[in-house]
């Protein structure tokens, strides 16, 4: 694992910020675009410190699977904005083609290996990977990133024990985001079951678990970049809680095309009616928490966080547009079976 430099921290600052606004022009679609995003969308703000952190402890050859609330991922791996923005508005020249929308994103040629709209889908796939990783002896690591709500289903303990017994080189990133779509976490009668913090699942599979502030990119990258280093030297899989605060509700709410639309409050608000929880979590914001340290410790002045948020505006405001620019594919591909393998 490679010490932070101030160059790195400020490109970790960079990734969040984009991220972040990325984010925001989501949102913003239903108001200013009604009808452009169809389907089902999950903003991931809140988390950036723990998708940057994470993703800033790969290295070449490492692979990562991903929950639908995915955008982020690819955004810090180096994915096109504009290729991202178009597919979340299933428009022809979009990362897949259209075809995926918001939940289904891939890319490959970064070791981005997709995500599934199916909670927990992506934790035996990575697994597979982590196997596939062990079997080529290159010491490639695999990043399985999932919601608390996924280490309830049956794959999670299956793919914990399977990687524990092989000894595969996989860290498993459990996002606790502290709701479960509208339920908090606290209510959940198997979490309280197994013990807090959640990390502790891991002892049933003979496996560390730790739980690590998710707000913090720096802890996140030590904590994820130390289990990463075990997997290389062939010590095993590591579960890692990350512990962080959706700022978004947990998805749109799907109207016909041209009714007007703003993306729904958080659960804490509307559930729950407990507003002094969600400000207080704004007040953590991790963003400009991040940005507060690295401009107290001398790493970034204040003129250049400035100027890369220009520039971060000023590449999410091309995104969008060329998404709205780009045509929607054809009609008969959809009886063609170009994408489909078997």
């Amino acid at each position: 694992m490679q010490e932070l430099d101030n160059d790195r921290l400020v490109w970790m600052f960079t990734q969040m910020l984009r991220i972040r606004e990325f984010e925001e022009r989501v949102k913003r679609t239903f108001e200013e675009h009604p009808g452009v995003i169809r389907g089902h969308t999950h903003l991931a703000d809140g988390a950036e410190a723990s998708i940057v952190g994470s993703l800033a402890t790969m290295q070449p050859g490492d692979q990562l699977m991903a929950t639908y609330r995915c955008h982020g991922y690819p955004i810090a791996l180096g994915t096109d904005t504009k290729a991202i923005m178009a597919e979340i508005y299933g428009r022809k020249d979009g990362l897949c083609g259209g075809y995926g929308g918001s939940m289904h994103l891939v890319d490959p040629s970064r070791g981005f290996m997709g995500t599934s709209g199916i909670v927990g889908q992506g934790i035996p796939q990575a697994t597979g990977l982590g196997w596939a990783a062990q079997l080529r002896k290159q010491n490639d690591v695999v990043l399985a990133f999932f919601g608390d709500g996924a280490s309830k289903q049956g794959a999670f303990h299956e793919s914990l024990n399977l990687a524990s017994l092989w000894k595969l080189p996989v860290v498993y990133v459990m996002e606790n985001n502290n709701y479960n779509v509208s339920t908090r976490s606290e209510q959940e009668d198997a979490n309280a079951a197994a013990g807090e913090p959640l990390s502790t699942k891991a002892l049933a599979h003979s496996m560390p678990g730790v739980t690590v502030d998710g707000g913090d990119p720096v802890l996140v990258y030590e904590t994820v970049g130390a289990a990463a280093d075990r997997a290389r030297k062939g010590e095993g899989p590591t579960l890692v809680e990350s512990k962080v605060y959706r700022l978004s509700a947990h998805g749109n709410i799907i109207a016909p095309p041209g009714v007007p639309l703003h993306y729904p409050e958080h659960e804490a608000i509307t559930t729950f009616g407990n507003r002094e929880e969600y400000e207080a979590a704004l007040r953590g914001d991790p963003v400009p928490r991040f940005r507060a340290r690295l401009v107290e410790q001398g790493a970034l002045e204040p003129a250049k966080a400035d100027e890369i948020a220009g520039q971060v505006r000023e590449e999410m405001d091309a995104a969008v547009q060329f998404a709205l620019d780009s045509p929607f594919p054809e009609a008969e591909a959809a009886a063609r079976t170009d994408y489909v393998y078997a």
